[in-house]
């Protein structure tokens, strides 16, 4: 084979390969995203696909780069919703009771995002146990967040979306490293 042969046979290939490991990533991401939703209820399959594909690298991950990936992801929400409920907290017109659960909310999320950094670093040493109480901290405090509003029963909470998506990200990678950690992957 002639070297401008053997160039353009790569040339062909090369999106051909890549098509096909895109489309291999896909499929993990889908049937992954599956499992989850089968194992828990609180896992809806459309959130979790769209959000691991919105990830770089998600495509062709393994099971254990979807894990990191699913963290990196809470991370990134969690110290965005800090930065959200800080700007939320400057506007002079909320009532006593919703500046209040703002306050908490925020200490929340700030140690949601220490939180989450400690379960990467566990989860990064195969102490899958210490990253599993991590994240489920980051569940709980975005439920804490949620109720505080709640509570009053007349107040609305500005952050039900962003703590409903913390609670899914976090169980989307609690069932994804229960898997890993299982060995399916």
């Amino acid at each position: 084979m002639k070297p401008s042969s053997s160039f353009t046979a790569l040339a062909l290939l090369l999106p051909l390969l890549i098509m096909i490991k895109a489309t291999q990533g896909q499929s993990l991401i889908n049937s992954t995203c599956k499992t989850c939703g089968i194992n828990d209820p609180n896992i809806d399959y459309d959130f979790c696909t769209t959000s691991l594909q919105a990830a770089p690298a998600s495509r062709c991950a393994t099971l254990q780069g979807l894990c990191t990936i699913s963290i990196r992801l809470i991370r990134d929400n969690v110290t965005d919703t800090r930065c959200y409920i800080e700007q939320l907290m400057k506007n002079p017109r909320w009532d006593p009771y919703t500046r209040r659960c703002l306050s908490d909310c925020f200490e929340l999320f700030s140690d949601a995002v220490s939180a989450v950094e400690e379960a990467m670093r566990c989860y990064s040493a195969k102490r899958f146990d210490d990253a599993n109480v991590q994240i489920s901290s980051v569940m709980d405090a975005a439920t804490t967040c949620e109720d505080g509003f709640v509570e009053r029963g007349a107040v609305f909470s500005p952050l039900t979306k962003r703590n409903n998506d913390t609670f899914q990200l976090s169980a989307v990678a609690l069932s994804v490293m229960h898997m890993v950690e299982a060995g399916s992957g």
